[in-house]
C-alpha cells in the first residue's frame, strides 16, 4: 500500500475475513485449540510444535504462530545463517 488514508488494525482485519471473506473465526479459533493441546501436559510451556508451525503461548494465551522451516543448518550460538 502506498500511502494508505489510514491504518487498518488488527481487529478490522478480523472482521474483514469474518464477514465480507466468510471465514468462521471460532472455526480456525478451535482449530488453534486442538494443535496446541499437547501442551496441557506442560503449563508453563512458552510454545507447541505441531505441524510444521511453532504456537507461541504468553499467559496460557496462543499470541502467534510461526512457521518451522526444515533442514536449517546451525551457523553457531543463535545466529542467523543468513539465508
Amino acid at each position: 500500500m502506498n500511502n494508505p488514508r489510514c491504518k487498518v488494525s488488527d481487529r478490522a482485519i478480523v472482521r474483514y475475513l469474518e464477514r465480507v471473506q466468510g471465514i468462521n473465526i471460532n472455526a480456525v479459533r478451535r482449530k488453534i485449540g486442538k494443535a496446541v493441546i499437547l501442551g496441557d501436559e506442560h503449563p508453563d510451556a512458552r510454545g507447541v510444535f505441531h505441524g510444521g508451525y511453532l504456537y507461541r503461548i504468553r499467559n496460557r494465551t496462543v499470541v502467534t504462530v510461526l512457521s518451522v522451516r526444515r533442514n536449517r543448518k546451525k551457523s553457531g550460538k543463535g545466529q542467523s545463517n543468513g539465508k
